[in-house]
């Protein structure tokens, strides 16, 4: 019943692409068990066609547009036409998280870490469960695979967690990030009619947007897992409040995180290696993170500033250590943490510039005009400028909504709440249900096109 419901979720995108998603399942399904039975040279060989077969869907569908076009300005610039041409296609919804999770599986399978699946459904549900089919959180088959074949008897405490879980998932998205979208599209979409104080606001919006929208979806889709006792991976863990872009990384979609430090950090060296070489590995790691991310050159630049963030750290540590110790700041732990926790926002905040920027042009535009705070006089507007090209009530009411979801977060975070409204009486948990569900009424955005941004990946 589930592999069939998640047949007909994912058809409900483009049908005819369910066919795509089965060859890799048929092909990874065998892959996996004559793995098993091989040894050697012979081993590894159906690994790497496993492996292939995946990656050659990625690059079809989401990257050989982008490979062709760049190669047509190569093509051009020496003087004649590329004779290879363009592809019509619409990219499969969630391409790059189930042919990731599918990957894993070979992988795991290849390491002796998990056994091949015999039961060809079994195997299907775990590439194709509807949850987390298109965004996540990339399960690993050892977490996932033995929880599909228990079976799951309605359990009170698993189902109300779960449809809290997606009340509050639902909350972040349609309160938070769509009312946010709202003016992040206006500024991001008319950069050009911008410069400082709205580009800034804009883009620390975006870092909001983004945040509650596919946080919001993993909460969703855990939240549905839960309901029918099954148990999926946490996918962020406060990201906003981590004190260096390491932290940032062990919080911030933890699911892919970690898959590209199993299967690309540490079979490249990850820090056994000499400094340099460990340096490199750090950097390559991010960039194929932003080219896993989007065939654009904006989420490269994006994974590379990651990269740059994480290697710059390492060299200037010992120097930021000691800048640090003769002002006093180490004294005083209040104020370093907030420091640290500041920095790192600014930081991760102006990457998201070419992450959200639809073309290079208008990211460039926007890093060159953040710190321009003489208005364009020609185009003054006191909404556009203050407000974002919305009304005030649109304005304050999301910053209500964010200062709401940080104070929420935080006393979730503190070990004594954990649980923070399943411990209360019985009066002031439903008021709190009751407010939640009524602000998803009353706040949600619902007039928009607005979709989930991961699904696009």
């Amino acid at each position: 019943m589930l592999l069939l419901a998640s047949c007909y979720f994912y058809m409900a995108f483009v049908p005819i692409y369910i066919l795509i998603l089965g060859a890799t399942i048929v092909i990874d399904y065998f892959a996996g068990i004559w793995i098993e039975r091989s040894s050697g040279h012979q081993r590894k060989l159906l690994l790497v066609l496993s492996l292939i077969s995946n990656i050659g869907v990625l690059a079809v569908f989401k990257y050989y547009n982008f490979l062709n076009e760049n190669f047509s300005l190569l093509t051009q610039s020496l003087g004649f036409q590329n004779p290879i041409p363009y592809l019509s296609i619409l990219l499969p919804i969630g391409l790059s998280f189930h042919t990731f999770q599918a990957m894993s599986y070979t992988i795991e399978v290849y390491r002796g870490n998990q056994k091949a699946e015999q039961h060809f459904g079994i195997y299907s549900l775990y590439v194709m469960f509807y949850p987390q089919l298109v965004a996540g959180p990339i399960e690993r088959p050892q977490n996932i695979l033995h929880q599909l074949k228990e079976e799951h008897k309605f359990n009170y405490t698993n189902a109300t967690q779960g449809l809290k879980l997606m009340a509050w998932g639902m909350f972040k998205k349609v309160v938070i990030a769509d009312r946010l979208a709202t003016m992040v599209n206006e500024v991001y979409d008319h950069s050009e009619l911008y410069t400082g104080i709205p580009l800034i606001i804009a883009t620390v919006f975006f870092a909001f947007q983004i945040y509650c929208d596919f946080s919001g979806y993993s909460d969703i889709a855990i939240g549905a897992a839960r309901v029918m006792g099954i148990n999926l991976m946490l996918n962020f863990n406060r990201p906003y409040s981590a004190l260096s872009i390491s932290e940032f990384w062990g919080k911030w979609h933890i699911s892919l995180s970690t898959w590209f430090r199993d299967y690309l950090y540490i079979p490249l060296g990850g820090n056994r290696v000499a400094v340099p070489r460990w340096y490199f590995n750090l950097f390559c790691v991010f960039l194929l993170s932003g080219l896993w991310h989007g065939a654009s050159w904006n989420y490269i630049i994006w994974g590379a500033l990651h990269g740059f963030y994480l290697v710059f750290a390492l060299l200037t540590q010992k120097y930021r250590d000691a800048i640090s110790k003769a002002v006093g700041l180490k004294q005083n732990a209040l104020l370093y943490s907030l420091v640290q926790r500041l920095i790192t926002f600014i930081l991760v905040a102006f990457a998201w510039i070419f992450f959200r920027a639809k073309t290079f042009a208008s990211a460039s535009y926007i890093v060159s005009h953040l710190l321009d705070f003489a208005p364009n006089f020609s185009n003054f507007d006191t909404v556009k400028l203050v407000y974002l090209g919305k009304d005030s009530g649109t304005f304050l009411t999301a910053l209500v909504f964010i200062a709401l979801l940080q104070w929420i977060e935080k006393k979730q975070a503190e070990p004594a709440n954990v649980n923070l409204f399943s411990n209360r009486s019985l009066p002031l948990r439903w008021t709190f249900y009751l407010l939640l569900m009524l602000s998803i009424c009353l706040f949600g955005v619902f007039h928009t096109n607005a979709e989930f941004i991961y699904f696009q990946f």
